[in-house]
């Protein structure tokens, strides 16, 4: 025999009514907690609009350190100046190619390597984890860097914006770390549904690893993308450039332009008028918008990936 029960209209009002309301305490705590937080995103955001409103002021004033909260004599002709740059569409190719291959490659890698080092099959697994740590805390310098790649014939050629980075021992860490708190009896009932190692990798976890690999492509993207260096070292030729070493090559000019047109005094009125139209200030400042824009844009796409991924791919004691 089933009972129902009805509640009259009156009840539910005084249900309603009943409910617990904050206190002062609880009040006085959530205003301040959100004042604090509202701070902090403050105190975050300021840099990049700082940057950005440096970047289309005129230039004389942005070299005086004059422009704080709003854009003084608003223009345009610094962004307009930096795209036309000789080579400037091939070498954004170059380092959306590096950033795109070199962050798919080091994800697989990061990827199946945590996972193989979860597995007891694996000869001299212990070994070969420990080999690969063990690189985070020694390094062979500069010198014998250059001549590996030399020897290996990645000097002057697109591969060494991707192979030295495919194997990362921090990625690592943090993908086998993930790997062991996923449940063993996904291996085991694929193994015993006659599946091998690359199908249980590529079927069951792969597909499993999304925050994990998705805090990993953020840290490898952002490297790729800022990196500069190995084309100073190891590239000479002007169709491997990269957007960020073509910009640092504008910025150095720049500052070269600015101390002749200094030096010339009122010699060379060219080299001064030049001068003039940018500073090496308002240069910087919009070359760095121009780096940090991408990476503002494609970050809040992985953020709710990003602190799942690191809390559940930190090493645990």
């Amino acid at each position: 025999m089933t009972t129902t029960t009805q509640t009259s209209p009156g009840t539910a009002k005084a249900t309603t009514a009943s409910a617990p309301r904050k206190t002062l305490g609880e009040m006085t705590f959530s205003t301040l907690n959100y004042a604090v937080f509202l701070l902090l995103v403050v105190i975050c955001a300021y840099p990049f609009y700082y940057l950005i409103i440096n970047s289309v002021s005129a230039n004389d004033v942005s070299a005086l350190g004059d422009v704080r909260l709003f854009p003084v004599g608003f223009h345009l002709s610094n962004f307009e100046q930096v795209f036309q740059l000789n080579g400037l569409p091939l070498a954004a190719a170059i380092s959306v190619a590096r950033t795109v291959i070199g962050t798919v490659a080091t994800v697989l890698a990061s990827a199946f390597l945590g996972f193989m080092f979860t597995q007891d099959r694996m000869w001299g697994r212990r070994f070969w984890y420990r080999f690969v740590v063990v690189t985070m805390y020694f390094s062979a310098g500069l010198i014998p860097m250059f001549i590996i790649m030399k020897n290996l014939g990645l000097t002057n050629n697109f591969w060494v914006y991707v192979l030295p980075f495919v194997v990362q021992p921090f990625f690592i860490v943090l993908v086998k770390t993930y790997v062991e708190g996923m449940p063993r009896e996904l291996q085991e009932a694929a193994e015993v549904d006659g599946a091998g190692v690359l199908r249980t990798f590529f079927m069951i976890y792969l597909p499993n690893m999304t925050p994990i690999l998705a805090t990993v492509a953020i840290f490898a993207a952002v490297t790729q993308w800022n990196s500069f260096q190995d084309t100073l070292i190891y590239i000479t030729d002007q169709s491997l450039y990269t957007l960020q070493y073509l910009l640092y090559m504008f910025i150095n000019q720049a500052n070269s332009l600015a101390m002749a047109a200094q030096n010339a005094g009122g010699n060379l009125s060219s080299i001064a008028d030049a001068a003039s139209t940018q500073t090496p200030t308002s240069i910087r400042m919009t070359v760095s918008v121009i780096v940090i824009l991408p990476i503002i844009f494609i970050s809040p796409l992985f953020q709710r990936y990003f602190v799942k991924g690191i809390m559940l791919g930190a090493v645990k004691g």
